[in-house]
């Protein structure tokens, strides 16, 4: 089979999958095809799309390839699409935070964090498929644990949690973190030193959850 037939069935399947669709997926329908063989397609036809000026890529997000349409098209399509798909309240936000950074976490961990009862917020990020159920603490009561979702990486456009910034990078964009002229503060210079302790969550929690606002997807799903 021709390297170009090949692109053809990758962005068929990639087009026909209603979530992300991993390497290893795609190469397991195309005779004598292997997942490192799927990443090289998918370059060269996000190449091609930008040489046809096209409106569109395809994204890695959640573990998997998806077709999105480009970021700066993104005002155009709410016209179609008034209300955002997903809309998260600032407690949402914070829990979501809190689990990302933090996971696997109990509800008890979550308002530890927040001071405030999470029961309610924990139980719709679950409808939405944002968190999911992670086993138990090993403690007394053997409370439930809580961690992010595929869902939740592909929302906000993440291929892993690893491309979460880091509570360091975060803290430094913070207003507080700058002095004048935009300076770095004391406090800045002491989260940037090789030996500084580990951030306390509580401290960032404002400046993580602000990592998360504006949730709507990098692009749109095609």
């Amino acid at each position: 089979m021709e390297d170009s037939e090949k692109r053809r069935i990758v962005e068929a399947v990639i087009l026909g999958s209603p979530e992300p669709i991993s390497a290893q997926r795609v190469a397991a329908v195309i005779p004598y095809c292997k997942p490192a063989k799927v990443s090289k397609l998918v370059v060269e036809l996000n190449a091609e799309y930008i040489k046809q000026g096209r409106s569109f890529e395809i994204d890695e997000v959640a573990g998997g390839y998806q077709v999105r349409t480009l970021p700066e098209y993104a005002d155009y399509l709410r016209q179609i699409q008034p209300q955002r798909p997903l809309r998260l309240s600032k407690a949402a936000l914070e829990t979501l935070a809190i689990v990302a950074y933090r996971q696997p976490v109990t509800r008890g961990d979550i308002e530890d964090v927040r001071g405030v009862d999470a029961g309610a917020v924990v139980r719709s990020l679950l409808e939405r498929k944002l968190l999911r159920l992670n086993g138990h603490k090993e403690v007394v009561g053997r409370p439930m644990l809580y961690g992010t979702t595929s869902r939740f990486l592909e929302v906000f456009g993440l291929e892993t949690l690893e491309d979460l910034p880091s509570l360091r990078e975060i803290a430094a964009l913070t207003p507080a973190a700058a002095g004048e002229g935009g300076e770095k503060s004391d406090e800045t210079e002491a989260l940037s030193a090789p030996d500084a302790s580990t951030l306390g969550f509580d401290t960032t929690i404002e400046a993580a959850t602000a990592a998360f606002d504006g949730s709507e997807p990098v692009g749109k799903p095609h």
